[in-house]
């Protein structure tokens, strides 16, 4: 994580001479922004509409994805939202017909899970909720219990006797360690209208309204006729929801079948990326179970009864299951490993009538999965569902005898490794010193110290005999890469966590790209080659199977951890060759796609490359109900891919104040159960016009003509979690729906990092978490919105300066006072030729104009602002020293267009000054609506001698 640091202007900017006495400067810019928006929305400022003739299309539209409307905004999203408002303000400058338009989410489970959560609360604590933890005395020992159970659990994972950091997210969220949701609204909402949010429609009514009041203080500049929500509620983008779904499924994009998708058993259903609280952008991830057979114990030690009871009692094998991504390289196993305090259980696997001993925890994913998907044979006979019949400690597991499959030595041991962390595969891993680090480093500690292994009762002969097997060569590394690792790092214990990783990394790197297989039947291919080949002999030797879990740790909103599991599943299939292929085309073409950064680009690319299959119904929560199938809902991440397209007829079906979409509103008198598939496809993919049609033809002819102006969409800003999921897939269903048209697909899509406060991430329990609103009202909404263009503009996480804000409130009053005060004297020169110096602060404004329009037109609004601002105070400065100290006065018409630039040059920032100073210089219409400052080509000539005077 880094940031970037002040420029060099604001560091160096003098603040002290100056500070503002109390809030009177910060409280007249405040006052001046009321009175701009308030002309703005008199005089439509920002409504834009198709232009008819305009066959050049002199037009910008820019889109922002629609937040998720379950709270306030906070910084977060204004920092993100000032890369699409800044670009829409520049766009305006340049001439151009901009067209920002704005929307609120409220798909999914999240608010579905809020209102549930708090009609528990109030059932169980009464309205308003008594909560136990209000008494001191009962929320300190809760505290406490939940500290004890994280640290316990803690250690349990990781065997590690000095685990730190015990505190719970809970705790270390809410401070009390318990999370209510009455007391989450209280923030947000009058006490006495809480007990209403236990219906999710209202959090629909409620919040929505809320955020449009609040971007139309932070000055979005937003045509608010085109706004709308989501879900069913709104029943015409219902409609165009539907729509979505039915041109897809006409193209086969959207299937049906069992598929392996993150799950939560709570829930009952697949657990998106925005029904998550935590582990957002996570996958299912394969493994291979290994069924290393447990063979009867070779003495009669207290440890071993339970397993002993459990072989004499069945005559189905017993297995242990480590999960590997390496099933090519089991030739090599010289033992099996197990956390001595971890908690295993042997449980019952009816597809094979066999038993595994692994973590309760992946017992719990493997019942959700599927034997035998091709008959649809699941592990268990029911799903979720699995029986345990003996529960071990790792202690009671280690010094048995085993037989691992394909292995050099007809029996092994278990041994002890106290690294195993239990919140990942089965508790159990397979031990190949050979390739694996960490498995030769913990086997060799074991031969090294047998006061070590005897204190876990091993003896020597479950562990010296087993030499490492060599069965991989890579050139330059030998045939036992991971030996040659461990010596060439000098690692000496698996304490050396960083070299272990290092060795760890190049060598399973090093292994598939270069390894060459040394045993087996395949000896001599390449292990990419040999891999999948050996997975699947294992597999249908029964010797191993496969088994799925996120690739790191899901939690649902309703706090679930999540599984894999194998269900039935509408689901769209971006795997499609001829789907992918053309959208990787679009993005990796300059001419078609600007991602403004490489490294985003390359990030689109990846994702294309592994998005194949994804679950886009639910069978619960808000949202649009699949039109042919009414038991599923569209989740939240495929409901919002095309809805671009929605805000160019929007203000048409629903117009200003109706973000419902309620029917009596409509501008157009718009029936919403007329619009059907044929309407839609005439409004947005050239079909023909319906028969019977009820919607005035000129209505609908509007409606396609604002869409063919508008389209395609310029530009979308975005944070870049979205990359993975919600960018990608607009750009796969901008490609389905307008297939014959790609010149209607995104032309650019701008990503951001996120945002720190004061360069620490924004914590509540460290008062940094900052709301938008109330932001604004603290440092101003220019000012917030300058220190959100000094933040940075990189994929690296930028920095919100609370300071920048403070520095930026005086520097705007201090500008108003002297330009207005300079152009009102009348000591100015007003004729005569221009002097050096006259011309180099000339030459100065005209390359400034130059450098900012070039960094806006970037998106590197820091550059811009470090331009437009900054160095124009610097030229001015310099100017009116020069002039002062010769006791020539300043000239009318160079400190005027200085003025009138700068007036400009900031306004896309901070609009709102803008708007003041643009009348107090004499200029009519808006600021908002003015050019772009004139500018010649910089004198660098001029430049050099002025650089050398200096």
């Amino acid at each position: 994580m880094s940031t970037e640091p002040p420029t060099k202007e604001m560091a160096s900017l003098d603040v002290s001479a100056s500070a503002p006495k109390g809030f009177a400067k910060r409280d007249a810019l405040r006052d001046n922004e009321k009175e701009v928006q308030a002309m703005w929305d008199e005089c439509k400022a920002f409504e834009s509409n198709a232009v008819e003739g305009d066959a050049d299309k002199n037009k910008f539209i820019v889109t922002f994805p629609y937040p998720y409307s379950n709270g306030h905004l906070h910084i977060g999203h204004a920092f993100s939202l000032t890369k699409a408002v800044f670009r829409a303000q520049y766009e305006r400058h340049q001439g151009k017909n901009v067209l920002f338009p704005f929307a609120f989410h409220c798909t999914g489970m999240p608010i579905q899970a809020a209102a549930n959560k708090l009609k528990s609360e109030i059932e169980e604590f009464g309205c308003p909720p008594q909560f136990p933890e209000d008494d001191p005395e009962v929320r300190a020992k809760m505290e406490a219990e939940l500290a004890a159970a994280a640290e316990a659990k803690k250690k349990q994972q990781t065997g590690d006797k000095k685990a730190k950091g015990g505190k719970t997210k809970l705790v270390a969220k809410s401070g009390t360690g318990i999370v209510r949701q009455w007391k989450i609204l209280s923030k947000m909402v009058p006490p006495e209208e809480i007990p209403q949010f236990v219906d999710p429609i209202h959090w629909l009514m409620y919040f929505p309204p809320l955020g449009v009041s609040h971007l139309k203080n932070f000055g979005a500049g937003v045509d608010w006729r085109r706004a709308f929500i989501t879900t069913y509620v709104n029943p015409y983008y219902d409609a165009f929801i539907r729509w979505q779904f039915e041109v897809l499924r006409s193209k086969n994009k959207v299937l049906f079948g069992k598929r392996n998708n993150v799950y939560s058993l709570v829930d009952g259903q697949v657990c998106a990326d925005h029904d998550r609280s935590e582990g957002e952008g996570v996958g299912p991830q394969e493994y291979v179970l290994i069924k290393i057979q447990v063979l009867k114990p070779e003495t009669s030690e207290d440890r071993h009864a339970k397993i002993t009871k459990l072989l004499a009692s069945t005559d189905r094998n017993v297995y242990l299951v480590p999960a590997t991504l390496r099933p090519e390289t089991m030739y090599g196993q010289t033992n099996c490993f197990v956390l001595p305090t971890g908690e295993y259980g042997a449980f019952e696997i009816d597809a094979t009538n066999e038993i595994f001993i692994m973590s309760k925890r992946s017992a719990r994913g493997l019942s959700c999965q599927s034997f035998n998907p091709a008959k649809d044979i699941g592990y268990t006979k029911e799903f979720g569902k699995i029986n345990c019949l003996e529960t071990f400690t790792g202690d009671e597991l280690l010094g048995l005898p085993i037989k691992a499959p394909l292995a050099k030595y007809d029996k092994v041991y278990t041994l002890p490794l106290l690294t195993i962390s239990m919140g990942k595969g089965t508790g159990v891993v397979t031990s190949v010193p050979s390739d694996a680090p960490d498995d030769y480093v913990s086997l060799k500690a074991l031969q090294d110290k047998p006061e070590f292994a005897a204190k876990y009762g091993i003896t020597p002969d479950m562990v010296d005999p087993f030499e490492v097997v060599p069965i991989i060569s890579i050139e330059g590394y030998g045939d036992a890469s991971a030996v040659y690792m461990c010596e060439k790092l000098k690692i000496k214990s698996f304490n050396d966590k960083a070299k272990l990783q290092q060795a760890k990394d190049e060598t399973y790197l090093k292994g598939f790209t270069l390894g060459i297989m040394t045993v087996g039947p395949h000896k001599g291919k390449k292990v990419s080659e040999a891999k999948p080949i050996i997975k699947q002999e294992m597999i249908d030797a029964g010797q191993a199977c496969i088994y799925y879990e996120p690739e790191s740790k899901v939690v649902s909103r309703t706090n679930d951890e999540c599984v894999v599991a194998a269900t039935d599943q509408w689901y769209l299939a971006y795997g499609e060759e001829s789907w992918s292929s053309a959208v990787k085309k679009h993005v990796l073409n300059s001419e078609t796609f600007n991602a403004y950064d490489p490294q985003a680009l390359s990030k689109y690319e990846y994702t294309i490359g592994w998005l194949k299959e994804w679950a886009c119904t639910r069978q619960f929560g808000l949202g649009t109900f699949l039109p042919w199938d009414k038991e599923w809902v569209i989740e939240s991440l495929s409901d919002s891919t095309i809805y671009m397209a929605y805000y160019t007829v929007a203000h048409y079906l629903q117009g200003v104040d109706n973000l419902n979409g309620d029917p009596s509103k409509s501008p157009s008198k718009v029936n919403p159960e007329d619009l059907t598939t044929e309407v839609f496809d005439y409004i947005y993919r050239n079909g023909a016009l319906p028969d019977n049609c009820k919607i005035d033809v000129e209505v609908l002819d509007k409606m396609k003509s604002e869409f063919r102006y508008w389209y395609p969409m310029d530009l979308r800003v975005s944070a870049k979690d979205l990359i993975p999921n919600h960018l990608t897939m607009a750009l796969y269903n901008h490609a389905a729906i307008w297939e014959d048209e790609p010149e209607l697909w995104p032309q650019g899509y701008y990503t951001n990092g996120h945002v720190l406060v004061d360069a620490q991430k924004m914590s509540k329990s460290k008062g940094n978490f900052l709301m938008m609103n109330e932001t604004c009202e603290k440092y101003s909404v220019d000012g917030t919105r300058f220190a959100c263009a000094d933040a940075g503009d990189s994929l690296d996480d930028a920095n919100f300066s609370c300071g920048t804000a403070d520095s930026a409130i005086v520097s705007l009053c201090n500008e108003d006072a002297w330009i207005t005060e300079t152009l009102a004297a009348d000591d100015l020169r007003t004729d005569g030729e221009y002097n050096f110096m006259d011309k180099v602060l000339t030459n100065e404004t005209n390359r400034l104009v130059l450098e900012t329009g070039a960094s806006f037109a970037a998106m590197q609004f820091r550059d811009g602002l470090q331009h437009g601002w900054f160095e124009m105070i610097i030229a001015r400065n310099e100017y009116r020293a020069w002039c002062q100290d010769s006791g020539i006065p300043m000239h009318q018409d160079v400190i005027r267009k200085w003025a009138e630039s700068l007036i400009i040059l900031i306004c896309p920032v901070c609009p709102h000054w803008s708007e003041k100073m643009w009348k107090q210089a004499g200029k009519t219409g808006l600021a908002v609506k003015a050019p772009w400052p004139q500018a010649e080509e910089e004198d660098k000539l001029l430049t050099r001698q002025a650089a050398f005077l200096r």
